[in-house]
């Protein structure tokens, strides 16, 4: 009687398995929204709209050159990240006028890679067409600006900001090239804001390791027919350009960067600087891409305007905005702090 009982029980819980699994495997899988095999890659649509408004700026020799061959030497400013400024509310045309009226002849656009991709790259290129098309209205260049800081062979950065890849990096620039592609406006590419070891917390690299990044970097960009011209930062936080005496990039039509703050010597500044990075300029386009702070000390803004310019060397300040120091405004009302009232004089060319 209790075999027959258990035999029982086995022959139901054998059946409601058999219909639970035929239930089962009659159920639809779950729907898909994702046709991934369309996805096509950020930026494969080239921005043109007036592509050729503004003079295409190239390299000649140490210089930069209009298409006329006369030489031109930018002076301008930084903004912030653009997905900061439409998260503040402030990404709009307005902005763009008040910095054409701050005498800015080229804009520093720094893109964060966090911010790159939270927003994701689709809509962040949004922006950046953006401001491509005010500063293209207002006669302002733009310099796209990768705004890592940090050891890109070791993949170790600074702050979680920054945090990057190598594969991204790569990725990031073939994406832009392609998407501004033929765009007069968008003169500058800078591949890298700060390389820096930071005193080897992050990993030591060799300028050989750093150069050829760089290289591959240039060449993803040209073989996508982008014609912004590459800047290449040296080792310090971008300040330290002394590699370029046996080892400079081998790659035409390319310039560097310099990021020449009062903290980065001691006075008298001119002799290191001469030393760190102004030798380059008799060979090479060089750029001042970051620096600020003028008020303190007070002698350190004259001396660095007058010292680039004296060099040719183009430059951009940094940064238009009250919340990223050193600031030059001190709230969006826009009313200059004593650094942006200098930068303004300086951006008017009035500092001699």
């Amino acid at each position: 009687m209790r075999f027959s009982t258990k035999y029982t029980a086995i022959r139901i819980s054998l059946g409601a398995a058999l219909l639970a699994g035929a239930a089962q495997a009659q159920t639809p899988p779950a729907a898909r929204t994702h046709d991934w095999w369309h996805d096509a890659g950020p930026g494969i649509r080239p921005y043109t709209a007036n592509a050729k408004k503004l003079p295409l700026i190239s390299v000649k020799g140490n210089k930069f050159v209009d298409p006329q061959g006369a030489t031109v030497l930018f002076r301008g400013l930084s903004i912030s990240d653009p997905d900061k400024l439409q998260m503040q509310g402030h990404w709009n045309r307005e902005h763009f006028v008040k910095v054409q009226e701050m005498g800015t002849h080229v804009v520093r656009i720094p893109i964060h890679p966090i911010a790159w991709r939270e927003r994701t790259p689709p809509e962040y290129l949004k922006l950046l067409d953006q401001a491509v098309e005010w500063s293209t209205d207002l006669g302002m260049y733009v310099d796209l600006d990768w705004h890592s800081i940090g050891n890109l062979s070791t993949g170790v950065f600074q702050d979680p900001m920054y945090d990057t890849s190598l594969q991204e990096t790569y990725q990031f620039w073939r994406t832009i090239a392609r998407h501004f592609a033929g765009h007069n406006t968008v003169a500058f590419f800078e591949l890298f804001n700060e390389p820096t070891t930071f005193r080897n917390q992050l990993g030591p690299v060799s300028w050989d390791d750093w150069k050829k990044i760089n290289e591959n970097l240039i060449a993803i960009i040209r073989a996508n027919r982008a014609q912004a011209i590459p800047l290449v930062a040296g080792f310090d936080w971008a300040y330290d350009l002394t590699p370029l005496i046996l080892s400079p990039i081998a790659a035409e039509g390319v310039g560097y960067v310099v990021h020449p703050y009062a903290n980065k010597r001691p006075q008298p500044w001119e002799p290191k600087w001469e030393e760190d990075f102004g030798f380059a300029a008799a060979t090479y386009p060089v750029v001042a891409t970051e620096f600020g702070g003028f008020e303190r000390p007070p002698a350190y803004g004259p001396a660095i305007i007058k010292y680039l310019e004296s060099k040719g060397i183009s430059w951009m300040v940094w940064c238009f905005d009250p919340e990223w120091g050193p600031t030059l405004i001190s709230d969006w009302n826009y009313t200059l702090n004593p650094s942006g009232e200098f930068a303004k004089q300086a951006l008017h060319g009035a500092i001699q």
